[in-house]
């Protein structure tokens, strides 16, 4: 006599590190040096289209908030803000839209046993990431040709970076977890990430912005690592966050969006990481 059928359960995919840290970091590195060498790999003019992009965009726009709209007489240094702003504000767009489809476009390896879906995303950042630190390089050669003088602050450039890679690999989680199942995912984040783009302090410094509106602006978690990367690299005389914000106590709530962002993405890629290849 046979004893009754056990019931079926389910048997959840693979966790976000399924395999481990030391693996998933093994293969995150190995992904994103991948990724960036495939990036420019017989290209003609190779790394040289990761600077085009952001240099012609910045020789568009210094072209009409300096003879048009006539705000770059208003701003010391305004070039070079520009350019900064750009930068920077281009690695969190780059990344965060690569990451949208990174999952559903590496199909081949998520459906692998045991393969850590977090490397995905994050390895895109990380790629974004080797292209900032290149392009940096330049922005540095152009400051010092515009007669900026290099001040003690230039240091901390890595403390301003690390909260900046922080936010972009949160959203880069949220947004690549999400389109396995809604696919209008990367549609959305488009249009979001170009309005994010004229609601943050990339073309204008905060204190421009009418006072009825600049609450509202400094709740872009990105305006304090903007202005804060004016005051300690492009102008020392330039208001900090602070100081634009009218006090310390106008920043929390952009703080606690950036909390809630990161705590966001923990959550959110934890609960579909296991679910993820189902979709595909």
């Amino acid at each position: 006599m046979t004893g009754a059928t056990a019931p079926l359960r389910d048997v959840p995919g693979p966790s976000a590190l399924g395999g481990g840290w030391r693996r998933s970091l093994e293969l995150l590195y190995l992904l994103a040096v991948t990724d960036f060498k495939k990036h420019y790999f017989g290209t003609v003019f190779g790394y040289v289209w990761s600077i085009g992009r952001p240099l012609l965009l910045f020789g568009v726009l210094l072209a009409v908030f300096t003879q048009v709209f006539r705000i770059g007489s208003e701003v010391p240094n305004y070039p070079v803000l520009l350019l900064f702003n750009i930068v920077l504000f281009s690695f969190f767009q780059e990344a965060t839209s690569a990451a949208v489809t990174s999952i559903v476009v590496q199909e081949g390896i998520v459906r692998k046993t045991q393969f850590p879906r977090l490397v995905i995303p994050v390895s895109v950042v990380l790629t974004s990431l080797f292209n900032l630190g290149l392009n940096l390089i330049v922005v540095f050669a152009f400051i010092l040709a515009y007669g900026v003088t290099p001040v003690w602050t230039w240091l901390l450039l890595p403390v301003l970076l690390v909260p900046l890679t922080v936010i972009t690999t949160a959203v880069a989680m949220i947004v690549s977890s999400l389109y396995p199942r809604f696919r209008d995912m990367a549609i959305i984040w488009s249009v979001l990430s170009t309005v994010l783009f004229y609601a943050s302090p990339v073309l204008y410094p905060i204190e421009k912005v009418p006072a009825g509106l600049r609450d509202l602006f400094l709740l872009n978690p990105l305006a304090p690592l903007l202005e804060l990367a004016r005051k300690w690299i492009v102008d020392p005389a330039a208001p900090g966050p602070v100081d634009a914000a009218g006090g310390a106590l106008q920043l929390l709530p952009a703080i606690a969006i950036f909390a809630a962002i990161c705590v966001l993405a923990v959550w959110l890629f934890r609960r579909e990481a296991p679910r993820i290849a189902e979709e595909l």
